[in-house]
């Protein structure tokens, strides 16, 4: 898991070959950080007692010069400061992050993580670099406040379940500027629970009005979906080159598109495929299987 090191590195390590404290990756006997860690060391994490090795994360930059970090923080200490750390998110890159960073720094945050990415990619670099440092800051002893515009700009779904989850495994607040959770949470608050709940069960809402929407334009007898760039004269060509054997790369490559957006261009293999699937499925035809 994405946070097993934090579970490990709240050990000394009790290599004496290594002997890295608490807070730290483990070192080599030439001075390097460790590509995983000792097995002696994560061991002592009941998880991880069967598990045959613990990579170092890059964070820990393995293969470089050891050196020791803070050790992290006893539960019953008092925070050593109080960050926060801004991050702003657009779907597109014609959206303006503008509204958010007046916002973030109106609100006194002064190191803002800023990103125009869709909420659907599976890796946000810039989301990622800002956990890190809050994580980072928190095991020195800061209190770490994540500062964001609305909870939306986080993610939705499991996404936003699973960050929330590494976020309280940190001891990571958050504070949303406006939305339907606008205010400051503790860690360790529903909250977390919440905005994952919100989220997942507003996705689910905006499916179901689009599905509502499509059924409802079906019903009037509007077509759902870009316009069509095949006819019957494409597919009659298309049925005659797949005789020759050609492949669907060559097909695709010797019919035009005659109307529409697309017009004097090709279309692609994948459409040419699926005209000729959606013949051979209406004649009942075997079709030849073109490559």
């Amino acid at each position: 898991m994405r946070d097993d090191f934090l579970r490990v590195e709240a050990h000394d390590c009790p290599m004496t070959s290594c002997a890295a404290p608490a807070g730290s990756p483990c070192r080599t006997g030439k001075g390097k950080v460790a590509v995983q860690y000792h097995t002696a060391r994560f061991r002592l994490v009941p998880a991880l007692a069967k598990a045959l090795n613990v990579p170092t994360p890059a964070i820990r930059k393995p293969g470089t010069a050891w050196i020791e970090l803070p050790r992290p923080t006893a539960a019953d200490a008092e925070p050593a400061g109080h960050a926060r750390i801004g991050y702003a998110r657009a779907s597109t890159v014609r959206q303006s992050l503008d509204t958010q960073l007046d916002a973030l720094k109106a609100a006194g945050v002064t190191r803002v993580f800023a990103e125009k990415i869709s909420t659907r990619a599976t890796t946000r670099p810039e989301l990622d670099k800002a956990v890190t440092l809050a994580r980072e800051l928190r095991a020195a002893g800061v209190a770490v406040t994540l500062v964001v515009h609305e909870h939306k700009r986080l993610g939705r779904g499991l996404d936003l379940a699973a960050l929330a989850e590494q976020l309280r495994a940190a001891g990571v607040g958050l504070e949303f500027l406006t939305g339907e959770l606008q205010g400051s949470h503790d860690p360790s608050g529903v909250v977390f629970t919440v905005l994952a709940a919100l989220s997942g069960m507003e996705r689910g809402f905006i499916r179901d009005r689009t599905l509502e929407g499509h059924e409802s334009a079906r019903a009037r007898g509007k077509a759902i979906g870009g316009a069509a760039v095949t006819d019957e004269n494409m597919l009659a060509m298309a049925l005659h080159l797949r005789e020759q054997d050609l492949s669907l790369r060559d097909i695709a490559a010797r019919l035009v598109i005659t109307s529409g957006a697309k017009k004097g261009r090709h279309p692609s293999a994948a459409t040419v495929l699926r005209m000729l699937r959606d013949h051979d499925t209406s004649t009942g035809a075997p079709g030849a299987p073109a490559r």
